[in-house]
């Protein structure tokens, strides 16, 4: 995969999920990440997100741009 190519097959892979997803969907989208290694990477700022009293929301573009920087 190119990486010019890359942003929009993750566009392509991810066309299901809402444009904000929780937790668990984003657990899913990394290939079933364990439930630490995703609130890390949410707590880190790796993946941006909005957090809602006790509730993280994770816009799918933002998961989508951690994807496609991992590549690079």
């Amino acid at each position: 995969m190119t990486q010019g190519s890359a942003k929009n097959d993750y566009f392509r892979m991810f066309h299901s999920y809402p444009d904000v997803v929780h937790v668990d969907e984003l657990r899913e989208m990394l290939g079933g990440i364990g439930r630490t290694t995703a609130y890390a990477l949410l707590k880190s700022g790796r993946i941006e997100s909005v957090k809602i009293g006790r509730v993280y929301l994770i816009p799918k573009i933002n998961v989508i741009r951690f994807l496609y920087e991992s590549e690079k």
